[in-house]
């Protein structure tokens, strides 16, 4: 059972928690009273949806031998479960449907508490969990903002709708913010990956464009989403305590400098993804915590 556990990636799942809490903040920010079933059904929802789209992924790249030929980094690669313990394989699958089934069971109950237009996310964020493997790593545009969809839009939006009652001009900035940051959290782990990926049919991004204009891509996208917060609060769309989350960028530049002047090196330099790991979770965790502190 501990090394079942592993299938579920425990360590990458602090991710839903955190799309949660920016969720909570701006809610806590307008005044709502977030009920305590609320909380933790979404809570359920964004686990579930995540340890399934993560043991989806543990189980097929298993069985397409992607993970024999991987060399795994503190941040990519799969967790390795499955190739130091074959026989587990089925168990992985049956927790990847069992947390895919729970996901849209408590998805059902919050729109029948809620309102049935959320199963529009709901949806949508389905769909991502169980393609995402499968299909759409073999397209690069679609691999390339699923991610973003899925924890951004549908997993930190929906939360902010069900929380609040509606969807304000906040949730949707910090929605984006996520989505931005998500994408570029899994483009930059993509990198050290890159050969295995083509033996088995993959295209994501760098595979199909190269590691420097993904790079060029990865910059302008944490660019925007750092950007987009204090334009945010210029606007008043944001309060002012969402720049609690500026001194990020002390991660932020070397992170853009070292990945732009040599994207070949992501794959053998673990600082770099270290970094991108760090500022992706420091960033929107210090504005929302500016958010729910300063209403």
């Amino acid at each position: 059972m501990r090394q079942l556990i592993g299938v579920s990636r425990p360590k990458f799942l602090t991710l839903t928690l955190l799309c949660i809490w920016v969720a909570y903040a701006i809610s806590h920010a307008r005044g709502a009273q977030v009920a305590a079933l609320d909380l933790l059904l979404v809570t359920v929802l964004g686990l579930a949806g995540h340890i399934s789209v993560n043991a989806f992924n543990e189980y097929f790249d298993f069985k397409s031998g992607l993970d024999l030929n991987t060399t795994p980094t503190p941040f990519s690669g799969g967790s390795g479960t499955l190739v130091k313990a074959p026989s587990l394989a089925n168990a992985a699958l049956t927790m990847a449907v069992t947390s895919l089934l729970l996901t849209i069971s408590s998805g059902l109950w919050l729109a029948w508490m809620h309102g049935w237009a959320l199963l529009i996310p709901g949806i949508i964020g389905v769909l991502v969990i169980f393609t995402y493997t499968q299909y759409l790593n073999r397209s690069p545009w679609l691999c390339l903002i699923a991610p973003g969809v899925g924890f951004g839009l549908c997993m930190t939006l929906g939360a902010a709708w069900v929380f609040n009652g509606q969807l304000t001009a906040a949730a949707w900035v910090m929605a984006i913010v996520m989505a931005l940051l998500v994408i570029n959290l899994l483009l930059l782990n993509q990198f050290p990956d890159i050969y295995a990926d083509q033996q088995v049919g993959r295209r994501h991004f760098p595979i199909a464009y190269g590691v420097s204009a993904s790079a060029k891509l990865f910059v302008l996208f944490h660019l925007a989403a750092f950007l987009l917060v204090p334009l945010a609060v210029f606007t008043e769309w944001l309060s002012a305590g969402a720049l609690l989350g500026l001194p990020a960028i002390i991660l932020l530049g070397p992170l853009l400098r070292g990945v732009l002047k040599q994207p070949a090196r992501v794959e053998s330099d673990h600082r770099l993804l270290g970094l991108n790991v760090a500022f992706v979770h420091l960033f929107p965790l210090l504005s929302a915590v500016g958010i729910w502190l300063v209403n």
